[in-house]
């Protein structure tokens, strides 16, 4: 086989990843060049295909491969959405500040769009997402994701991007893409442990982690996980400020096993299970001393003279866990599996008050005071998902070759909200006293929020790869799947790739997708006081379906619909560079969007209504945006030898721009399309991500030092305002900002290095803001890369 030839069987590997991460494509090929001692090409299951046979081979659709050893080992990132931000140019996590539950969960989305509009897969089986919507002061604003700190960086193999839509092959979420997490099950054992804090002494992270892989019964393994991460709080208000703004105070213990053993003939059982416990302290807005410019009744003199910041803190609870069987059977590969997962995100709210409590004690006669921490209730979210799938290759069939498959999938889904306790959403003294009912920072899920939501989906697929000629193949898939809560949908997907020359491959695809909408964005209740026109009013989150939302004429939600088109090519002239870029359009039709609040200002007709129902503002979910998105995926790689010391380059390259196209208002909220989406809202689903983002890394080996200096630059953002434009107030615009990491790496022995280095190291920060048009009320938003500034890390890493 050619040199050049070969060398395109490594290209599927996401060079900028590879390259980063010490992947060398052009000794992986040489390798496979070397003669009968070399060893071998090592086959690999894609992401995206079905083929029992593949390997790293052409792809007809763009994959990466992102291999993990290095980021755990020698990383500056002690968390997997951090290190692949700081890796993948399309992908995208920036951790929140002064977002409730959004702060203790960093959502993570693909190409600029939602977090929801992802699937996340872990060993080629669906995860469950989060039982977190996030709302208040958050990107991805009424979005659900996956966690993916919930997996621990040592437990991770690689990382498998589809940077395409697949919800054909794959169900629901596929939108923007597909992320298959890939769990080792290799022998042997190590260890890593890790420190690191941002420049201004704050923000310290401890990490211990150790994996251990184990031979069992004839021919099996089992690889655990173990890992313990505390991440400390970080500060960046000013002096004078009582806010706290920055991360969140975490503390995760995290297990993981993984592993298969042979059973009858060619059979394996297969099995992964999970666990993290995460205990987060989040920082809510600042509540001012008595005498101050703060509304005085959320506040008591007995308790908080001088204010006080009321703190969200939460207990997550994460379960993963898959057992399956694969066999072949003739001449047919099967795979039956069950996966089950779980989310549970309890709230306790800290160094607060419930006014309306200490108000009437003070009534009584007492000294005005409340209780100081609630339960204030919280969610959960099952999944069970059971698959079976069936795969055969027919030799010689339509020219090279066929691979059929098909298959069908069961998936059962549970939401549940739980009441926090009386103290923690009652007001005591009547709503006509202030509006100071609840647990300040975070009012408590109410009696009537609870709901225990359930339903269930069928589907079945057909997915075809085929061989047509030496260069040209071609992939089919048609995917039903229907939904016991709003019906069925059919997707389908067509892609191919043509070799038009020994080192340049066209590659395109076009695709149908959907997003049904989750359980979550369909349940979801919460019910708090808020102040309208001086005035305390309830305020209602209302579910789709509930007395509220019919009122207002909300229709039930139905799925997102999708249509995608990427065109792309790889080119490999030789053994030292590569190429890769895949331009795309995805269009998606009936977005589910959280609304804007409708009260008696915006609305005067349906505010009557509500009030007939003793709620004086509402928002809702609704299926009523168009959106199109469209960009450019851009990766190099190029490798060069200098004696015994060795440089690899890297570049990726991401532009990508969204848009809304439409907004359809139900009948009864017509002519109300600026409050149904305001412009700040709009501005958060077209800019909820930097516009491009550009990775150039370095990667320079001499003897057993090894250094990396990367270079990130983030593209412009622009944010709305609270106030608006149409009220002469303008938006809030990002500059574009450069960052850089570096670090060193000294191997001890060839079991043991350590790694010292720092992020972000010239210590850049986002573009001041007025804080008064902020989220979060700081004059940096957590944008881009963060407002932390720059961090310092240091790494030992043993193999015993």
């Amino acid at each position: 086989m050619p040199a050049n030839n070969t060398l395109r069987q490594a290209v599927l590997f996401s060079l900028y990843g590879a390259a980063a991460l010490g992947f060398s494509p052009a000794a992986h090929a040489q390798a496979a060049t070397d003669g009968p001692a070399a060893a071998p090409m090592q086959t690999v299951t894609l992401v995206g295909s079905r083929r029992a046979t593949s390997s790293a081979t052409d792809t007809v659709v763009p994959v990466d491969i992102i291999p993990m050893n290095k980021v755990s080992e020698q990383g500056g990132q002690f968390d997997l959405a951090q290190s692949l931000t700081y890796i993948s140019p399309s992908f995208n996590s920036t951790r929140q500040s002064g977002a409730d539950g959004a702060d203790l969960v960093d959502s993570a989305a693909l190409r600029g769009l939602g977090s929801d509009q992802t699937l996340v897969l872990v060993n080629g089986k669906r995860r469950h997402t989060t039982a977190l919507v996030n709302l208040f002061g958050a990107r991805n604003r009424g979005n659900t994701g996956s966690d993916l700190n919930a997996i621990p960086l040592l437990a991770i193999k690689d990382v498998q991007v589809l940077r395409d839509g697949a919800a054909a092959q794959y169900g629901s979420d596929a939108i923007a893409g597909v992320m298959d997490i890939g769990l080792k099950k290799s022998l042997g054992c190590e260890a890593i442990a890790g420190y690191s804090q941002y420049s201004a002494g704050d923000g310290k992270n401890y990490l211990g982690s150790a994996y251990c892989g184990f031979a069992i019964g004839n021919g099996g393994v089992v690889g655990v996980t173990g890992e313990y991460l505390d991440r400390g709080r970080s500060n960046r208000a000013e002096a004078d400020n009582p806010r706290i703004i920055g991360d969140t105070k975490t503390e995760n213990q995290t297990i993981y096993v993984n592993g298969e053993l042979p059973t009858t003939g060619n059979g394996k059982l297969y099995f992964t299970a999970g666990a993290q416990k995460r205990d987060g302290s989040s920082a809510a807005f600042a509540r001012g001393g008595i005498g101050s410019d703060d509304i005085p009744s959320r506040n008591s003199a007995a308790m908080y003279p001088n204010g006080f910041v009321p703190f969200i803190d939460a207990r997550i609870d994460d379960r993963y866990a898959t057992v399956g069987h694969r066999i072949k059977l003739g001449e047919w590969n099967t795979d039956l599996s069950q996966t089950y997962g779980y989310n549970k995100m309890m709230y306790n709210i800290n160094n607060t008050i419930n006014a309306s409590i200490a108000n009437q004690d003070l009534l009584a006669g007492g000294r005005g005071v409340s209780p100081s921490a609630f339960d204030a209730g919280g969610f959960s979210f099952q999944q069970l998902t059971t698959n079976v799938d069936l795969s055969r290759y027919y030799d010689g069939v339509l020219g090279g070759g066929l691979n059929v498959a098909f298959g069908a999938e069961y998936r059962s889904e549970e939401f549940k909200i739980f009441a926090g306790e009386p103290g923690s959403y009652i007001d005591a003294d009547g709503v006509g006293n202030g509006g100071n009912a609840g647990s300040q920072g975070f009012p408590g899920f109410q009696p009537g929020d609870r709901v225990k939501a359930k339903r269930h989906s069928d589907a079945a697929y057909v997915d075809l790869e085929a061989d047509l000629t030496r260069d040209v193949k071609a992939q089919a898939a048609v995917r039903y799947e229907k939904f016991s809560d709003f019906g069925s949908t059919v997707t389908g997907k067509l892609a191919g790739s043509v070799r038009v020359a020994d080192a340049v491959l066209l590659r395109g695809s076009a695709s149908t997708g959907f997003r049904a909408p989750s359980l979550q964005q369909s349940y979801l209740s919460t019910t708090f006081t808020d102040f309208i026109g001086g005035v305390p009013k309830e305020v209602v989150l209302a579910p789709n379906g509930g007395v509220v939302a019919n009122a207002a004429g909300i229709p039930k939600l139905k799925e997102e619909k999708s249509t995608s088109y990427t065109l792309g090519t790889t080119w490999t002239p030789n053994q030292a560079l590569s190429v890769t870029a895949d331009l795309y359009r995805i269009k998606i039709k009936d977005r589910i969007v959280l609304s804007g609040r409708f009260n008696a200002d915006n609305y005067p007709d349906l505010a009557d209504r509500l009030a007939a129902l003793g709620v004086g503002e509402a928002q809702f979910f609704v299926n009523s945006v168009d959106t199109k998105t469209q960009g450019l995926d851009l990766t190099a790689s190029h490798k060069a030898n200098f004696g015994a010391n060795k440089l690899t380059t890297f570049l990726a390259l991401n532009v990508s721009k969204t848009e809304v196209t439409g907004i359809h208002a139900p009948a009864s909220l017509r002519g109300f399309e600026d409050v149904l989406l305001s412009e700040k809202e709009r501005l958060y689903i077209e800019q909820g991500a930097p516009k491009s983002k550009v990775t150039l890394g370095f990667n320079y080996a001499t003897g057993p030092l090894e250094t990396d200096f990367k270079i990130i630059h983030f593209g412009p953002q622009t944010l709305g305002t609270f106030d608006g434009t149409a009220n002469g107030v303008p938006n809030q615009h990002y500059e574009s900002k450069t960052s850089a990491d570096l670090s060193f790496t000294y191997a001890l022995s060839k079991n043991m290095k350590v790694t010292v280095g720092g992020n972000n190291i010239f210590n850049v920060k986002p573009t001041a803001q007025d804080a008064n048009q902020t989220d979060n009320g700081f004059k940096y938003e957590s944008v881009q890369f963060g407002l932390n500034g720059a961090s310092y890390f240091g790494r030992l890493w043993v193999r015993f």
